[in-house]
């Protein structure tokens, strides 16, 4: 029964639908042109970024044409919201799916054989059921719809093998116009798209992907992600809502859960959560105000929550297009959003080591690496990260956006030529078979038995890398194995290689040009406040008496001074007027005013170098005792102590030494096994080491690490 031709529509009329209908004056972009082609019967291949108004270019259509539209969507709990809204504007829409009941859906199905229906939105799974497909002979077709066409990209990262089998819909009803729509597709996945759905003859319409509204930032996690993520919402989005993006369930359990403590709305959302509670909070995302989604990558294809003001990533993504696509969902509405992201050499190898242990073939795995090399260019980029980022999906932009980290704030770049060679090196007299913290410890002259045991004291890398510490050298690792430079031993053990790219360095033939590492903070914060615990008590001091005075005066806090401020006093306990008027927003006016004041805060509550009572207790029994001794006297647990000794270490009031009288090849034993954990974490690390050692001996090793 579905028909060969139709009477194209006019122009006049698809915009008095725009109008009358959804209430916009104008088509933007393509808008127009693509419902002008798919209303005359045209196959269209919609290249379009998130928020550019995709399902304009396939509903308006379905009212133009006799018939009901098939909209294929890949997600059965966002159909409901997109049948709400259309049905808010008077569109005779549906959906069908596993979630509906009998009757339900025998009721859209009858609607669909009257024709009733302008647009019935399912899941491909559903659509290509035997029984669909004989449904769907017997009514009148006015187009088929693809949604998220990439996920029919085997190399994409939202592949979804039953897009595959679309084919089906070209060869059982030819003169069916179909559009397939996409926000993300680089030139092989568009390719693959065509010859997948067989649009050979299909018009492609490729808008812009630019989205001048969102800023891009990069940053390297310097070892306190979660902290800088709570300084991140706290300073640019109080209340916003936004999308946080982790690499495991875990971490996403452990982030939503972290946040909702320090008082903000946050949901976990993944796969390894039940169907309700991924649903209950799903909507509360996109029906509430200012709620926070900790996700991984199940969650957001197809969002349309127009108001996301950010989106923030705490793991580098797997390519640009994921990025693309998980960022592009901030900003719909064309206000100002923001894409934050952290990562650190961690990532890298943890996603090629996914990416090896994949069940993928050789050329698919040969693409992923391609596609995480060039994620990793685009976070070493010192110059526009708009521009490069275009650049990948073929589009140029002649001038730098103004509106990335790199434009707003130049990175710094340094001639790290001679430190390169040093590191390559290393590497290779090495024997291409150590990770980054061994290397690092051999250019330092690091005095330890591991690397006594390789005899490596005795080459001549042994100790030439002084002039740097331990994070610097982090840094010139971690942006040679980004150039491609370096590549990582992906089988596990996290072991360096050298590659082609490495001789012109090595031979003086190249200068490096790296970026500078920024400084690490002055406490590693994997806490749970915006401040380090050991100054907690000085800082809730400094609170009051800034809230005294605030309220004293009639004004917000702030205007006394910010937290900012606060937390530098309490991290640096200035002793004299002079050193205080050296904090960062102390200027002279508000020294002379309330300079006194606040000195006499910070002398009344500092503790030992800003540790607290009960630390300093344990530190001055270490003198005499044993950790164990002391948890005995004390009445603590062991943990306890230990815990106390690393927030010693911490604040540079004993060594790890001193603290634990291991031999040397445990405690590096200990630093690897800390060292290859997801951010530094230590259960991995316990369960690594079959549980030897205490959490709190872990703890004191990490806190000794750079």
């Amino acid at each position: 029964m579905t028909h060969s031709s139709q009477m194209p529509a006019s122009t006049s009329d698809a915009l008095t639908i725009l109008q009358d209908v959804f209430g916009y004056d104008a088509f933007r972009h393509h808008q127009a042109a693509i419902v002008d082609h798919v209303s005359s019967g045209g196959d269209a291949l919609v290249l379009m970024p998130t928020g550019g108004g995709k399902s304009l270019c396939y509903q308006i259509p379905a009212m133009l044409r006799e018939g009901t539209a098939i909209v294929v969507s890949p997600l059965i709990a966002l159909m409901q919201d997109q049948v709400d809204a259309l049905s808010q504007n008077g569109v005779r829409a549906a959906c069908l799916n596993s979630a509906m009941g009998f009757e339900h859906s025998a009721a859209t199905e009858a609607a669909l054989r009257r024709g009733e229906l302008d647009l019935l939105y399912m899941a491909p799974e559903r659509l290509l059921l035997d029984r669909t497909l004989d449904l769907l002979d017997n009514c009148q077709i006015a187009l088929f719809a693809i949604d998220e066409a990439h996920c029919v990209s085997q190399w994409g990262h939202d592949f979804r093998p039953e897009y595959i089998q679309l084919s089906v819909l070209h060869q059982r009803y030819p003169d069916v116009p179909r559009v397939a729509l996409t926000a993300t597709a680089d030139g092989p996945t568009r390719r693959e798209i065509i010859r997948r759905l067989e649009l050979d003859r299909a018009r492609i319409f490729e808008s812009s992907f630019d989205r001048p509204n969102i800023r891009y930032h990069i940053g390297e996690n310097t070892g306190n992600g979660r902290q800088q993520l709570l300084r991140f919402l706290r300073s640019e989005h109080p209340g916003d809502a936004g999308i946080v993006y982790c690499l495991s369930r875990k971490r996403v359990d452990d982030i939503a859960a972290w946040l909702q403590q320090q008082g903000l709305k946050a949901l976990p959302y993944h796969a390894g959560l039940s169907k309700e509670e991924r649903s209950a909070n799903q909507q509360r995302f996109l029906r509430e105000d200012g709620i926070i989604i900790v996700a991984t990558i199940a969650f957001g294809m197809g969002i349309d929550k127009p108001d996301v003001r950010f989106v923030a990533h705490l793991n580098l993504p797997k390519s640009i297009e994921a990025y693309y696509q998980e960022t592009g969902r901030a900003g719909r509405d064309g206000l100002a959003a923001n894409a934050w992201m952290l990562y650190g050499l961690q990532d890298v190898i943890t996603l090629r080591q996914m990416q090896a242990g994949s069940q993928a073939g050789e050329d698919h795995k040969r693409i992923e690496r391609h596609k995480l090399d060039a994620m990793l260019g685009l976070c070493e980029l010192t110059d526009c990260r708009r521009q490069a980022l275009l650049r990948y999906f073929d589009e140029d932009a002649p001038e730098p956006c103004g509106n990335c980290d790199n434009c707003l704030q130049p990175p710094k770049t340094w001639d790290a030529s001679v430190a390169a060679q040093k590191a390559l090196s290393c590497v290779y007299r090495t024997g291409q078979r150590f990770g980054v913290n061994y290397l690092i410890d051999v250019l330092l002259g690091k005095d330890n038995e591991r690397i006594r045991q390789f005899k490596h004291d005795t080459l001549s890398t042994y100790g030439i890398g002084s002039e740097h510490n331990a994070n610097a050298w982090r840094g010139v690792f971690r942006q040679l194995i980004a150039r491609g430079v370096l590549e990582v031993d992906v089988e596990g053990h996290g072991s360096l290689h050298l590659t082609e790219a490495a001789r012109p360095i090595l031979r003086g033939e190249e200068t490096v040009n790296l970026r500078v590492q920024p400084k690490p903070s002055r406490q590693r914060r994997d806490r749970d406040s915006a401040v380090d615990p050991a100054y907690s008590a000085l800082w809730e001091a400094l609170r009051e008496h800034r809230k005294a005075l605030a309220e004293e005066q009639g004004v917000p806090a702030y205007v006394i001074f910010h937290d900012a401020t606060l937390m530098e006093m309490a991290e640096r306990q200035p002793q004299t007027m002079e050193e205080l008027g050296h904090i960062s927003g102390v200027g002279q006016r508000k020294l002379d005013r309330y300079g006194e004041g606040f000195l006499a805060v910070i002398q009344d509550n500092a503790g030992q170098a800003g540790v607290s009572n009960t630390v300093a207790e344990t530190l001055r029994l270490l003198a005499n005792h044993s950790p164990d001794a002391i948890a005995q006297q004390r009445q603590l647990t062991p943990s306890t102590v230990y815990g106390h000794l690393a927030e010693g270490i911490e604040n540079g009031l004993l060594t790890l030494e001193q603290a634990l009288p291991l031999p040397q090849d445990e405690l590096d034993t200990i630093r690897q096994a800390i060292s290859t954990s997801e951010q530094r974490r230590l259960k991995p690390a316990f369960d690594a080491l079959g549980g030897q050692y205490d959490y709190g001996v872990l703890a004191c090793v990490r806190a000794a690490m750079p």
